[in-house]
């Protein structure tokens, strides 16, 4: 059985594992840009470059969640480990204004420690979202606007913000997430930059949730941390990519583990009617969600895995409809 700090330290020098922390609307990605400087190993469970950085400072009360879900293409899944926390261990401050937080002395390199940070005030349970800046024209304005929401239309601090570009820091129960880079948006040509960026959706912000619905985590649990091992069928700039066996072997492992049984079960009973070559109108999928997730991606898998057939593309024809179990995720999930 894999131990989680072994996993994460080793996930930490992968160059094609991403790292995410915040909430249903408003999320810290960390991911290596292809042709940087290879990953270091440190002593603790870090890693940081010049685009931003990540750090896990505890695992106590921690409860891995391995999961894979569904994506619309048809040929595709997503994959993921959440690292969770009780409900009420993950609760963050809730802070619904800018407030300023002082001198950022946990920074993950020693020249960002001096520089003063403020939460943005958007009110999410695990996640406090803050911004971090030496600039002294952000800084007036962030202080003369300090106690106002930054939805406010009349508060011109959000305007401030997406100019000057300052670092952004997700802070959870478990660590944080530091992005340098500029923000996505008219000074980046409207996409968000490779490698470590953040986003902030409002819309997403109002539904007041801790993660997706498709993110299977156990009830009175809350994910703070999310790894993203290399995806098998898919690059990590979303383009198709050919079948890594070593990558989707990994993963299963880990599944294994710390997946879902229902989510297990579904797949490897698709699995078992594919190989004993069911016929399609003896087979029902599972009752449950998480088990009909699986029975799909089952059947996905074992595409890549055995190559096409008439059974399989009927069963697929039956059972892995349109996306009608997906919905819209926070980007980089």
């Amino acid at each position: 059985m894999p131990k989680l700090d072994q996993v994460l330290k080793a996930a930490l020098t992968q160059e094609a594992c991403g790292w995410t922390m915040g909430s249903f609307g408003a999320i810290a990605e960390f991911h290596h840009v292809v042709g940087d400087p290879a990953p270091q190993e440190h002593s603790r469970l870090l890693q940081v470059t010049d685009r931003g950085g990540v750090r896990i400072d505890t695992l106590d009360g921690v409860r891995p969640v391995a999961y894979e879900t569904l994506s619309p293409r048809p040929h595709r899944w997503t994959q993921a480990v959440s690292l969770c926390l009780p409900r009420d261990r993950a609760a963050m401050n809730q802070r619904r204004v800018l407030t300023c937080l002082g001198p950022d002395h946990a920074a993950l390199r020693d020249q960002d420690r001096g520089a003063e940070v403020f939460d943005m005030g958007l009110g999410q349970y695990q996640v406090d979202f803050c911004i971090r800046t030496q600039d002294p024209v952000l800084l007036e304005i962030l202080c003369a606007n300090e106690g106002k929401s930054l939805f406010d239309p009349e508060n011109p601090a959000m305007g401030a913000i997406l100019k000057a570009h300052p670092h952004r820091i997700a802070l959870t129960r478990l660590g944080r997430v530091e992005v340098y880079q500029m923000i996505g948006g008219p000074d980046t040509g409207g996409t968000s930059p490779e490698g470590p960026h953040t986003h902030v959706l409002p819309k997403l912000l109002r539904a007041d949730r801790t993660h997706s619905a498709n993110t299977p985590i156990p009830e009175g649990w809350v994910p703070c941390c999310g790894v993203h091992p290399e995806n098998p069928v898919m690059t990590r700039m979303g383009a198709d990519r050919a079948f890594d066996k070593a990558a989707f072997d990994a993963f299963q492992e880990l599944l294994a583990t710390w997946g879902a049984d229902a989510y297990l079960g579904g797949k490897l009973s698709v699995w078992e009617l594919l190989k004993a070559e069911t016929p399609v109108d003896l087979a029902a999928e599972p009752a449950t969600r998480e088990g009909r997730a699986g029975w799909r991606n089952g059947m996905r898998q074992w595409r890549v895995l055995h190559g096409s057939s008439d059974l399989l593309e009927r069963y697929a024809q039956a059972f892995d409809r349109s996306a009608d179990q997906t919905e819209p995720e926070n980007p980089g999930h």
